[in-house]
């Protein structure tokens, strides 16, 4: 093999070997940074056209684990294999790219990270305003399907009403508490999707199966149950905004940004270039 062709052999090879390889955290730093200044500086109708459709999506979650629930048989591992229900949502908000507010907990913060302005805090904060009124909307919208049409079959429904008692019914410290393993889940499957290539299915598949199977509350998929038994008149607004609503959300943040993107960038902070 003369010199020219060992070279070419050499640099297919330092090609595969760099196409194969994990992507740095920094890297994956990089990826998730420039999306959320991508979506901090989208029209604002974009985003509150998305985050209803992520609102009224993320329903899906709980009609799986509802249709899990009543079709199952009664057998200690059902409970395992009707929490699969509870992906569904989360499949379709994130493989569809709609906004969702608990992704943007890391999405938009990474970019405040980097350049610590009073501009990027409120161009985050304006976005995370938007994105939780538009999915809250979304959720009492699809809510007010379930409770006032036959959209779904009876019996489903009574699945439904039980899993929404028990996801508001835990009171508002242990709402706050079970938020946070949420909040860092959800902001974990945000990390990991950038190197995740034909295997993000099943990565969103099994993390948030984790979140219902670990009985943690999520803010989104929370509130449609909880606007399910508002609608209902079981629980008043100041119940549902007290006793979860406002526990949940303060966890999920705290989860998701105090927690887990300042350990992100804690790992990456020395690597990155001076801004």
């Amino acid at each position: 093999m003369d010199q020219t062709a060992r070279y070419e052999e050499e640099e297919k090879e330092e090609a595969s070997v760099q196409n194969a390889a994990a992507l740095a955290p920094k890297l994956i730093y990089e990826v998730i940074r420039r999306e959320g200044e991508e979506e901090m500086a989208r029209p604002k109708r974009s985003l509150i056209w998305s985050g209803i459709a992520a609102g009224v999506m993320i329903s899906l979650s709980v009609l799986g684990e509802a249709i899990f629930r009543t079709y199952l048989p009664d057998a200690p591992s059902s409970y395992l294999i009707e929490n699969l229900g509870y992906s569904l949502g989360f499949l379709a908000v994130i493989m569809g790219r709609m906004q969702l507010f608990t992704e943007n907990t890391i999405t938009t913060v990474l970019p405040v990270m980097v350049e610590r302005t009073w501009y990027t805090f409120g161009c985050m904060l304006r976005l995370w305003g938007i994105v939780m009124t538009a999915n809250v909307i979304g959720a009492f919208a699809v809510a007010a399907l379930f409770v006032f049409t036959p959209a779904i079959p009876a019996e489903i429904m009574v699945s439904v009403v039980d899993l929404s008692h028990h996801a508001t019914g835990m009171g508002a410290e242990a709402s706050f508490w079970r938020a946070i393993p949420a909040g860092i889940i959800v902001a974990l499957i945000v990390w990991m999707l950038p190197q995740a290539d034909s295997a993000k299915f099943f990565l969103i598949l099994v993390f948030t199966w984790l979140i219902a199977a670990g009985d943690f509350t999520h803010i989104v998929a929370g509130s449609v149950e909880m606007a399910v038994l508002v609608w209902m008149g079981d629980i008043t607004a100041a119940t549902a905004i007290g006793g979860f609503f406002i526990p949940v959300l303060t966890g999920n943040i705290i989860g998701g940004t105090v927690i887990f993107t300042l350990m992100a960038w804690g790992q990456v902070r020395d690597e990155l270039p001076d801004k």
